[in-house]
């Protein structure tokens, strides 16, 4: 009981500092995509991989919220359709987006003489057609849950969800060969370009490191500190992605093969899910340095008028 309220403050925390981050990351950027003299399309994807993790904690996070202040009847079962696909929905964009995020930055650091140069959005509007893309499939590899998400007040054969509240019906053989191989292969598909842009762009940055000494105009490399230093950012922030994914889908296996109801366990796998939508942005924060530097002259503003 103690350790269930515990929990329920953690997700309370994190659900309020994420969402307070990311509403800062998408704030920052917009200031600078708006003012800027060139629209760059790294903050526009920075924006919307801030929207879909804001929608990752309202789904997921608020309803553990709620439950903290004794609302355990929510959300119904109209609830639990909406908060758990959405939950599923936003997950998978937040992959693709994470994806896209980083192989754009590879196409942008890379050498003038590289072909994939060509490939350089020519402007931010050219990326909105892939969220609408991310946004379109991640629904319709979710729809199953539509039809299978059901609330604790129905009497029917089940099983229960990590919320306490919502169930999962028992599907076809069909539906889940359809839907999991769906799953898997986006997964592969965004997580294996994020893996190959990573490591085009350390080998980018390692060429950078050793030719900065004595090149200064080098014709194999020549980026400004701004685009490294976001390379840089984007490589932290991709790290932080593939920790908390591979950790969550780590324990949720132990889980599904364990034999005992191991309620710590699934605490740390919950808090593993919200992980990346939760401490991604402060990442960002950290690196840009921007935030903190608006927080102090506001401060400094405030102070004389006190």
């Amino acid at each position: 009981m103690v350790l269930n309220f515990i929990m329920e403050v953690i997700f309370l925390f994190m659900t309020v500092f994420g969402t307070l981050g990311n509403i800062s990351v998408s704030v920052n950027n917009m200031i600078s995509w708006w003012r800027g003299p060139e629209k760059k399309p790294i903050h526009i994807i920075l924006i919307h991989l801030a929207f879909t993790n804001i929608m990752i904690l309202f789904a997921k996070g608020w309803t553990k919220t709620l439950a903290a202040f004794g609302l355990r009847k929510f959300p119904g079962d109209t609830g639990c359709k909406v908060f758990i696909y959405l939950q599923r929905v936003s997950r998978g964009v937040s992959i693709c987006t994470s994806g896209l995020l980083t192989v754009v930055q590879a196409i942008i650091i890379s050498p003038r003489a590289s072909g994939w140069r060509r490939l350089r959005p020519q402007s931010a509007w050219h990326i909105l057609p892939f969220f609408s893309f991310f946004w379109i499939l991640n629904a319709l590899i979710s729809m199953n849950l539509i039809h299978s998400v059901t609330s604790v007040s129905l009497n029917i054969s089940q099983f229960m969800s990590e919320d306490g509240y919502c169930y999962f019906m028992q599907e076809s053989q069909k539906t889940k060969w359809i839907v999991l191989p769906l799953m898997v292969l986006r997964d592969a598909v965004f997580q294996g370009a994020m893996g190959m842009a990573s490591g085009y762009m350390v080998l980018l940055l390692h060429k950078h490191h050793q030719h900065v000494l004595h090149l200064q105009n080098s014709k194999l490399l020549y980026r400004t500190p701004h685009e490294l230093r976001a390379a840089q950012s984007v490589l932290l922030l991709m790290l932080c992605f593939v920790f908390f994914y591979w950790t969550d889908c780590a324990f949720s296996l132990i889980l599904s093969i364990s034999l005992r109801n191991n309620s710590l366990m699934a605490n740390v796998q919950k808090f593993l899910a919200l992980g990346y939508a939760t401490f991604s942005p402060f990442v960002l924060i950290h690196r840009d340095g921007l935030l903190p530097e608006c927080w102090h002259a506001l401060w400094e503003k405030l102070r004389k008028y006190l």
